[in-house]
């Protein structure tokens, strides 16, 4: 969730309990914030048996002028262990969210570089909001994965999850229970823009547009005046 005029993003958040395996909490990594730090670099994040990745760059920017807010997440070389042993190999060169709050509203999209999700064939480079696809052990389903995931937040904001791992617990043959969301940012919704002048300010200006429009309208008369004649 967001006030209006603030805008944020992150790489990695991890919050895991694998069977037998104590719980692994790590992240928001590489985060960054409207209100600073506007931009993060993380090298590379391991989670031994979950998540590996190369670098991490966020931004998350403000325009004083507009109201605008733009946020961006894109995490390198991604791996998932943690899927492995039911889908192969699930990996993507990049996987990137972001989301833009303009006065007109407020839209975010995902991409994904070169990724494969194991048996569960390879992913577009742009899904569409809110794909979700069932990860199953035989016809158990033990875990959900969520490209795209657009959640429109009560304040008005929106957060976009470029890749949401769900982890199903308490089923037969469940890895375990918990989240891993990758490259995320959340947006908005605008802020006000800022006006040319308040105030005194505001007045003087238009003193200033009187002082030039009199003499322009005056001008035009006399012009007139000067034909007539």
């Amino acid at each position: 969730m967001a006030a209006a005029g603030d805008g944020s993003a992150y790489g990695v958040d991890v919050d895991v309990t694998l069977v037998g395996s104590p719980a692994v909490h790590i992240g928001p990594l590489a985060a960054s914030n409207t209100n600073g730090p506007t931009t993060n670099t993380l090298a590379t994040v391991t989670a031994p048996g979950i998540l590996t990745t190369g670098v991490i760059t966020t931004s998350a920017t403000r325009d004083t002028t507009t109201g605008a807010v733009t946020a961006k997440a894109s995490t390198a070389n991604v791996g998932l262990p943690l899927l492995n042993i039911p889908l192969g190999t699930v990996k993507a060169q990049a996987i990137e969210a972001d989301c833009t709050a303009t006065q007109q509203g407020v839209t975010g999209s995902s991409t994904f570089l070169n990724a494969t999700l194991g048996s569960l064939g390879a992913v577009a480079a742009t899904p569409a909001p809110n794909t979700t696809l069932a990860v199953n052990v035989a016809t158990v389903h033990i875990a959900t994965i969520i490209l795209n995931e657009q959640i429109h937040n009560p304040d008005g904001s929106l957060t976009v999850n470029a890749l949401h791992v769900k982890l199903l617990g308490g089923v037969l043959g469940s890895l375990g229970s918990g989240d891993v969301i990758v490259s995320s940012v959340t947006c908005g919704p605008a802020g006000l823009p800022v006006p040319l002048a308040s105030g005194a300010g505001m007045w003087i200006a238009f003193g200033l547009l009187g002082a030039f429009a009199v003499p322009v309208g005056v001008g035009v008369v006399r012009r007139r005046s000067a034909t007539s004649v």
